[in-house]
């Protein structure tokens, strides 16, 4: 419990910053290291430590494949400068996937994200009322929005708030207090919405219509899931925004298109280890403004491999989720699960495939395990969605190593390891198994970048 409390308040310091106000900035007190350093040796010193899921060996090597790629480009001291830099979020998700496997303690670090994104987009749109917010961080010079610290860019801000709009649909959903709770996170929601509005950022508005996308495809299917995100694009195209100058020919279109061809000539120049953590701007004025294109450039082959294998599993485990019913001990079971996570049809297709009537069963403990079911397929739902805003912004950035990524990993194995352990028939992952896998769809997804890049390049 204590681990909890201090990884929840490090979550509330990362996300806040309220250390950075001008109030607080000169009290010189480190809040952010005794929050995580309190969180690490309560942990330590309690029995909630697991180490099932493959992200728990992935990203420990990828922390020092990115130390390694610079030490072997000839700078052992700066590796040892990153690994200092990248250890908080290696312990972040480390503590934060551990102590979050509890239904309670998953709805309060989404409501912890999520208030925070809100307090967030109030102060954005104070700071749009009168050009500088309670922070003391004044609008960027094309009115855009802005926060502090990590935030400070309005890019990162929009994608904060892309995250948690979908965690804010998934509180509004539990309902109770007589239909005020749902009307909250509804007003939250909405207040997520005109934040990405306020920062003007293109990729967060194109992460908005993926989200869209995904989650009509995971309720309605694929067919609706097209129509709505393309009508939502096209709605969001109407509005005064940066938006509507999205062309390849462009200049901050070019710009970008110009430091992937930069970034992929890094990588054939140096495949097996990349130019370096942190080294892409030496070769280029421009960083890379892709995560994709950072991690291939800077780590080479193997440090992709391993990053692309961690964010792959984030997504397979809530699909997984999504797609699989928990087995029962007798015939007929799994057609409950799947017509109480459906919404109906499950006695016709129990009748279709022959399956016996189901012997007596206490139904008060039946019931209750399938509305915990119901309520694992929406957090999943939640958190795949939030991958995909995550994605859909980061296709644009170059946000390979931000902790913000790492805590939204966190949810995800803490969510996908108390899944299992409530429903043991949802079936694991084993690194072992799927690095052929892996290896196979890291080049095809190298591969597929580079015919993009090449009809990009004939576009412009």
């Amino acid at each position: 419990m204590l681990a909890f409390l201090c990884i929840s308040l490090y979550l509330l310091l990362v996300l806040l910053r309220p250390q950075e106000y001008p109030q607080m900035v000169d009290a010189g007190i480190p809040l952010l290291p005794i929050a995580l350093v309190s969180a690490l040796l309560a942990w330590l010193g309690s029995r909630e430590k697991r180490f099932d899921e493959p992200q728990y060996l992935i990203l420990p090597v990828f922390v020092l494949m990115t130390s390694l790629s610079i030490a072997l480009n000839g700078w052992v001291g700066g590796a040892v400068e990153h690994f200092t830099l990248f250890a908080p979020s290696l312990v972040a998700f480390v503590v934060l996937a551990n102590t979050t496997t509890a239904p309670g303690r998953m709805t309060w670090v989404m409501v912890v994200f999520t208030a925070s994104a809100a307090v967030m987009a109030v102060h954005g749109v104070d700071q749009k009322s009168t050009g500088v917010g309670w922070t003391g961080m004044p609008l960027v010079d094309d009115g855009r929005i802005q926060y502090l610290g990590i935030f400070s860019d309005p890019n990162d801000l929009a994608m904060l708030f892309v995250i948690c709009l979908p965690m804010a649909v998934y509180l509004a959903s539990r309902g109770g207090l007589f239909g005020l709770r749902r009307m909250l996170w509804l007003g939250v929601a909405g207040l997520l919405l005109y934040g990405i509005y306020l920062t003007n950022s293109r990729g967060g508005m194109l992460a908005v219509a993926a989200m869209l996308g995904v989650f009509l495809w995971v309720r309605r299917g694929p067919a609706s899931a097209l129509v709505v995100a393309v009508a939502g694009l096209v709605a969001m195209r109407l509005l005064p925004s940066r938006l509507n100058e999205l062309d390849v020919t462009e200049r901050s279109a070019s710009g970008r298109v110009e430091a992937w061809y930069e970034g992929i000539q890094m990588f054939i120049g140096s495949p097996l280890y990349g130019v370096g953590t942190g080294n892409f701007t030496n070769y280029h004025h421009l960083t890379a403004h892709n995560s994709l294109v950072l991690v291939l450039a800077e780590n080479g082959v193997i440090g992709f491999g391993l990053w692309f294998a961690f964010i792959g599993y984030c997504f397979w485990m809530m699909v997984r989720i999504l797609r699989e019913a928990p087995q029962g001990s007798y015939p007929g079971q799994r057609w409950a699960w799947d017509d109480a996570a459906t919404g109906g049809g499950g006695e016709a297709e129990a009748e279709a495939e022959g399956e016996a009537a189901a012997p007596a069963f206490d139904a008060a403990w039946d019931m209750a395990l399938v509305e915990q079911w119901r309520r694992d397929r929406a957090v999943a739902t939640a958190l795949l969605v939030s991958l995909v805003g995550f994605a859909a912004t980061a296709f644009f950035l170059s946000r390979s190593y931000i902790i913000l990524l790492y805590l939204l990993a966190a949810l995800v194995v803490a969510h996908f390891t108390a899944v299992r352990e409530r429903f043991p028939a949802v079936p694991a992952f084993r690194l072992s198994g799927d690095m052929f896998r892996w290896v196979l769809l890291a080049g095809v997804a190298t591969l597929g970048f580079y015919v993009l890049l090449r009809i990009l390049l004939v576009m412009s």
